[in-house]
C-alpha cells in the first residue's frame, strides 16, 4: 500500500465516491466525488492528537463495533493517506454545538470545517471494477441468535479480536465478559462520584455512613431533612455498590475463551440465501483456529461443516497440521441450533453425520463463517458503470473471459466478480491490469504498425 502512495504514475483518490461515466472504451468520462474529510490532508500529520482530545465517542466500524473511537479519527493504522478525518454524523461542531477542540490542538491547523466535497472529472481509457465484498448478515438466521446471544460471533468480528491492533489487543476476551467490565468501570465512576458525596455529610456530622445509616433504620433522626438527605445518598450509593461488589467477584473467574466453535456455510451453501460456496470460508475458519492456538496453547477449535473445501496448493497439508499441531478437530454435520448455556457459554446442537447422532456441546465462543455477499450498493455502482450484475449481485462477466464485463473497456477483479481467496483475487487483479492496457495502449500500437 506505501508503494500505491508513493508512485509517480498513480493517482490514489481515497474516500471518494464514482458518480457517473460516459464515453466508451479509450475514451471514457468519469464523474468522482471527492467526500471532504474536514482536515486538509496536506497539512495534516497523522499525529494524532486531534484524536486523543476529541471529547466524542462512538462505535468503531473498522473492529465491527467491539470498540471504541473518536468523532476525528484515522480509519485504520497505516492507512494511506496517512490522514484524519471527522464524522460529521457525531462531530458536536458540525451538529451545531460549541466544540472545536481538534481544532484547537491541530498544530499543523489542518482542520477546516468550511470545507466542501469537490466534484471532479477524469478522462481515462478504461475502468477496473474491485469493489470487494460485504459478509452475510447472520441475524437472518433466527436459529443461530446472533446478537441475542453474546458470545457469537462472526469471523470477521472474531478477525479483530484476534488482531493485535484490535479492541482487545489480540487477547481472546468473550463479549459478555468484556460487557461485563464495562459495567464495572461504569459502575465504579459512579460509585466514586456518590462516595465523594456522602464524604461531605460524614466530615460534617464525624460519622461513617454506615454506622449512621443503622440508626436511621432504627427510627432515629426523625424528622431532620439534612440527615434525611444523607439516608436517600447512601441508599442510592448502596443500590449502586452492591451490584458492583457482585459484578467484580463474577470478572475474578474471567479468562480468555479456549473452548471454540466454527460454523460453516453460514448463508451460503444455503437455498434460502445463497447458493453458491463462498470458497476461503473453510481456509479462513482453520487459520483463524490456529492462530488462536498460537495466542493460547490450551485452545481447542471444533470446525463444523458439511464438508472442507481446502482445493488450493497447500491448502490439504494446512488442513492437517491444524489437526495434528493447533488442537483442532473437524466434524461432519450441519449445526441445528445455537442457545444460551450457564456462563454465556453457547451451547451447539448438531448432528454428527458420522456417528449419525445428534449432539449437544458447550463453548466458550462460536464463530460464524458468514457467506461472501455482494457490496450493498453493487446494483448502484453497476447501474452508474452500465455493467450487468449475476442472478446473485455480482458483476457479470463474459464465461471466455471472467475479468471481461458486458461493456467493453470496463473490467472486474476480486470479490465484485465472485467469491475468492487472496491468492486468485491478486491474480485476477493483475489480469484485469492486462486487459485494460491492451485497451488504454491499442491507438498506441495500431500507430506503430501503420509506421512499419
Amino acid at each position: 500500500m506505501l508503494d500505491v502512495g508513493r508512485h509517480p504514475n498513480i493517482e490514489l483518490l481515497a474516500y471518494s465516491e464514482v458518480e457517473g461515466l460516459k464515453g466508451t472504451a479509450g475514451e471514457f468520462t468519469i464523474t468522482v466525488r471527492k467526500k471532504t474529510r474536514y482536515v486538509e490532508e496536506d497539512k495534516c500529520t497523522g499525529c494524532g492528537a486531534c484524536a486523543e482530545k476529541c471529547p466524542t465517542v462512538v462505535p468503531d466500524a473498522f473492529n465491527e463495533g467491539l470498540g471504541e473511537r473518536k468523532a476525528i479519527y484515522s480509519y485504520f493504522a497505516q492507512g494511506i493517506p496517512s490522514t484524519h478525518t471527522i464524522d460529521a454524523d457525531h462531530c458536536r461542531q458540525l451538529n451545531g454545538k460549541k466544540c472545536g477542540i481538534c481544532a484547537k490542538t491541530c498544530q499543523a491547523d489542518a482542520i477546516n470545517f468550511d470545507k466542501k466535497d469537490q466534484v471532479i472529472e477524469l478522462d481515462v481509457g478504461a475502468v477496473i471494477i474491485a469493489a470487494g465484498y460485504d459478509v452475510f448478515d447472520p441475524s437472518q438466521i433466527p436459529e443461530y441468535h446472533y446478537t441475542e446471544i453474546p458470545n457469537v460471533v462472526t469471523a470477521i468480528e472474531f478477525e479483530r479480536l484476534l488482531s493485535a491492533s484490535g479492541p482487545t489487543e489480540g487477547h481472546l476476551d468473550r463479549p459478555s465478559d468484556r460487557a461485563v467490565l464495562k459495567e464495572i468501570a461504569s459502575l465504579e465512576k459512579q460509585a466514586k462520584k456518590s462516595q465523594k458525596t456522602l464524604a461531605r455529610f460524614e466530615e460534617k456530622y464525624n460519622e461513617s455512613s454506615a454506622s449512621f445509616y443503622d440508626k436511621f433504620q432504627g427510627g432515629q433522626y426523625e424528622g431532620d431533612e439534612d440527615r434525611q438527605k444523607w439516608a436517600d445518598k447512601y441508599a442510592a450509593h448502596l443500590a449502586i455498590v452492591e451490584p458492583l461488589e457482585s459484578l467484580q467477584k463474577k470478572a475474578e473467574g474471567f479468562t480468555v475463551a479456549r473452548r471454540l466453535a466454527f460454523i460453516q456455510c453460514v448463508g451460503s451453501r444455503d437455498f434460502r440465501f445463497y447458493p453458491f460456496c463462498s470458497g476461503y470460508c473453510c481456509m479462513h475458519s482453520i487459520k483463524e483456529a490456529i492462530i488462536a492456538h498460537e495466542h493460547e496453547p490450551e485452545t481447542a477449535s471444533v470446525i463444523f461443516g458439511m464438508d472442507i473445501r481446502a482445493v488450493g496448493k497447500g491448502f490439504e497439508e494446512y488442513k492437517i497440521r491444524g489437526g495434528n499441531d493447533s488442537n483442532v478437530s473437524y466434524v461432519r454435520g450441519r449445526v441445528a441450533e445455537i442457545s444460551a448455556g450457564p456462563d454465556d457459554n453457547p451451547v451447539v446442537t448438531f448432528e454428527d453425520t458420522r456417528e449419525r447422532k445428534v449432539k449437544n456441546q458447550a463453548f466458550d465462543l462460536v464463530v460464524l463463517a458468514t457467506a461472501c455477499a455482494p457490496i450493498k450498493g453493487m446494483a448502484a455502482l453497476a447501474e452508474t458503470l452500465g455493467v450487468a450484475l449475476d442472478p446473485y449481485g455480482f458483476i457479470k462477466t463474459s464465461p471466455l473471459s471472467p475479468v471481461d464485463t458486458e461493456t467493453p473497456g470496463i473490467f472486474v477483479c476480486g470479490c465484485a466478480e465472485s467469491p475468492m481467496d487472496v491468492p486468485e483475487s491478486v491474480a485476477q487483479a493483475s489480469s484485469a491490469a492486462e486487459r485494460a492496457a491492451e485497451v488504454v495502449f491499442q491507438p498506441e500500437m495500431k500507430e506503430e504498425k501503420a509506421v512499419a
